[in-house]
């Protein structure tokens, strides 16, 4: 695993102390006073305000740089104002009741309550900076959120790293077949209106939320059973459809055939308090502090979000799509990151990294990354990461490495699909300036789905290609040392997808059974799996280097982990 390279400054505490006794700022009398401190900013635009937001003990301080021009900033008298903002607030409208006032200085510090109740919590909120006019008041400063919530978890150990990268999306309740396998990794769906019923009451900004308690337990049973076993856990979250749940829907949004799941919403004051509640139910359950419970390491908001088939909220500009769905992530990213500070938090792409015909239904994976970073920067940047799905092109044939052919997979970031053949692609994208983190580290890229078909329209049954692709991938991914780790789909065949040639199981299913995860025959890729974060995998593989037409796997892939062990 790479070391993240760590750097950033801190001010001496007895500076800031001095600093804060001397400067105070003149507010009105309903309001509580607030400190200055003089601290350098880089401003984009003259005349505007660039804030940051951070907790600092048991107070939010939001400071910042403003560039004094009257007539730029606008306004009619000496002050500039502070908002607090919820989520689902798209601006400062017609409010006047700002939290702070302070002079027209060129840098500023203004300090508040945190808050110590969860419906007065300041953890979520976000401030502007604006001048009043006399009539209105317009914003002048960016939209600035809390940058680290992580001060506030109550477990603060270090993120655990897997014994490997070789991972499973776990089927039913075939827990003791993945141990058999041997993964260190296990990725787990939860579908938010499967969750929610009765049985399990959860207090939370005074109001009171309900789960589902048979279905929670098992999840107890399922994630206690791996973090026991020193198996890394996923959580991936998803928003199916509940007719009862209308608070978790998109405002405006009916249920529609074209979609899957739905995108988590903070449009509403309810879906926004709904969110927090959802979060913090998981995030405190699974945080490892219980060891009945388990823990959750990684979690992924939604499913492949390029695509609204399985992010749905209605046609939208990419933009403004992105817009809505960085608020719901930050939700649950202030949630999870304030219980468990090494938690990471993933959204997910298809492998279209250039989708040709984009629409305002699906969007390239490389639009939608992009312009994620940038809008989380304007705010206040997160550690974000990425949950990549570099399946075969086209998924009904398992043969990967023969997807140049078509001019579909290329080496260069403007290609179409991104997927192993190209994986580097996709790590070299990552190490772009305005994708870097806050201290300058590469951020964390998961292959959280892929899989390679069994069965071929033209050739019928192919295990060893299947075999000999899974063998391939691994090998690349696992060489890679931008990519941290790779959870295969599926441990078993679904006869649905097998009937349309996407028998990408390590299992065959009972192809009577409406039931998917009726497991019936291990394939010849379940047995290449169990060996193949070994150096003995090299044994096991050979055939495949006879499929590939090459003699030694330090070939075809650039720093071979095992190649030391090659004959």
């Amino acid at each position: 695993m790479r070391k993240r390279k760590q750097l950033g400054k801190t001010l001496p505490w007895i500076a800031l102390i001095m600093v804060l006794f001397l400067a105070c700022f003149h507010m009105d009398e309903a309001f509580a006073s607030t400190m200055e401190e003089s601290v350098q900013f880089t401003s984009e635009a003259a005349g505007r305000a660039d804030l940051q937001c951070r907790i600092e003990g048991n107070r939010i301080v939001i400071q910042g740089n403003v560039t004094e021009d009257r007539q730029t900033l606008g306004g009619s008298d000496s002050w500039l104002y502070l908002f607090e903002l919820q989520p689902y607030e798209e601006g400062i409208g017609i409010r006047k009741d700002y939290a702070a006032r302070i002079g027209r200085e060129s840098s500023i510090l203004i300090s508040l309550p945190l808050g110590s109740k969860a419906d007065q919590d300041k953890r979520y909120s976000s401030f502007v900076l604006a001048a009043f006019d006399g009539n209105i008041y317009h914003t002048i400063s960016n939209r600035a959120y809390v940058s680290n919530p992580e001060v506030l978890a109550g477990n603060q150990k270090p993120y655990k790293e897997p014994g490997s990268k070789k991972g499973l999306l776990l089927d039913g309740d075939m827990l003791s077949d993945a141990l058999e396998l041997g993964v260190r990794n296990v990725s787990v769906n939860m579908t938010f209106n499967q969750l929610i019923g009765e049985g399990i009451d959860y207090p939370y900004g005074g109001k009171i939320y309900h789960f589902r308690k048979e279905v929670i337990q098992e999840y107890d049973k399922k994630i206690s059973a791996l973090t026991d076993h020193g198996i890394s856990v996923t959580a991936i979250l998803l928003n199916g459809w509940n007719d009862s749940l209308p608070q978790l829907m998109p405002p405006g949004v009916s249920k529609n055939d074209y979609a899957n799941y739905y995108m988590f919403h903070a449009s509403t004051e309810e879906g926004t308090d709904a969110l927090k509640a959802l979060a913090s139910f998981l995030a405190t359950r699974y945080s490892g502090e219980d060891g009945s419970k388990g823990k959750i390491s990684n979690w992924i908001i939604g499913n492949e979000i390029n695509d609204q088939v399985w992010n749905y909220i209605g046609p939208k500009e990419l933009e403004a799509y992105v817009r809505e769905y960085v608020k719901s992530f930050r939700i649950f990213y202030t949630a999870i990151k304030s219980v468990s500070s090494s938690d990471r938090l993933f959204f997910s792409t298809n492998f279209y990294w250039n989708e040709k015909n984009p629409t305002n239904l699906n969007y390239s994976a490389r639009d939608v990354i992009d312009k994620f970073a940038a809008i989380s920067r304007e705010g206040g940047d997160m550690d974000w990461n990425l949950a990549y799905h570099p399946y075969a092109y086209p998924l009904s044939e398992p043969e990967f490495w023969d997807d140049r052919e078509g001019g579909y997979v290329t080496d260069s970031p403007d290609s179409y699909i991104v997927n192993f053949e190209n994986l580097r692609v996709l790590t070299d994208y990552f190490h772009r300036s305005e994708l870097l983190t806050r201290d300058k580290a590469i951020r964390h890229i998961i292959l959280s789905e892929q899989g390679f078909t069994s069965q071929s329209p033209a050739r019928g049954e192919v295990q060893s290609l299947q075999a000999a692709a899974l063998a391939y991938a691994y090998y690349i991914a696992d060489s890679n040392p931008l990519i941290d780790v790779m959870l295969y789909h599926r441990q078993v065949d679904h006869a649905i997808e097998a009937n349309a040639y996407a028998a990408v199981g390590l299992w065959k299913c009972d192809m009577n059974v409406s039931s998917p995860f009726e497991a019936v025959e291990r394939k010849m890729a379940w047995h290449v799996y169990k060996e193949i974060d070994k150096e003995s995998s090299l044994e096991t593989t050979k055939f495949a280097k006879e499929i590939l037409g090459i003699e030694k796997w330090s070939e075809v892939i650039s720093d071979f982990k095992w190649a030391e062990y090659e004959s």
